[in-house]
């Protein structure tokens, strides 16, 4: 099974690959994600030609269950993130 990367170890990937010192790799990590997130928050669609596109959907109002009591309960409608990885993505993984 593969090994979860941490946001360390991307940092220092990222300040290796980019010949770039740790702190500045990680004020380039820590930009892409407040920017990405930011522009989620506006409702707007982030693309990354060659890596993947991040949106945010509407998840509708549904009715579930307490896994505690098994009573009924109503989980509210919310906007949730979503990655769509590109085809490039797509064909470096398989």
């Amino acid at each position: 099974m593969a090994d979860n990367i941490t946001k360390a170890q991307l940092v220092a990937a990222v300040a290796q690959k980019a010949d770039l010192s740790k702190k500045d790799a990680e004020a380039a990590v820590d930009a892409l994600v407040d920017t990405v997130t930011a522009e989620l928050q506006r409702g707007n669609k982030v693309t990354i030609t060659g890596f993947g596109a991040f949106k945010t959907s509407t998840r509708a109002a549904r009715q579930g269950r307490n896994p505690k009591t098994g009573e009924t309960i109503t989980i509210p409608a919310m906007t949730v993130p979503k990655f769509t990885a590109g085809k490039a993505l797509k064909d470096a993984v398989r």
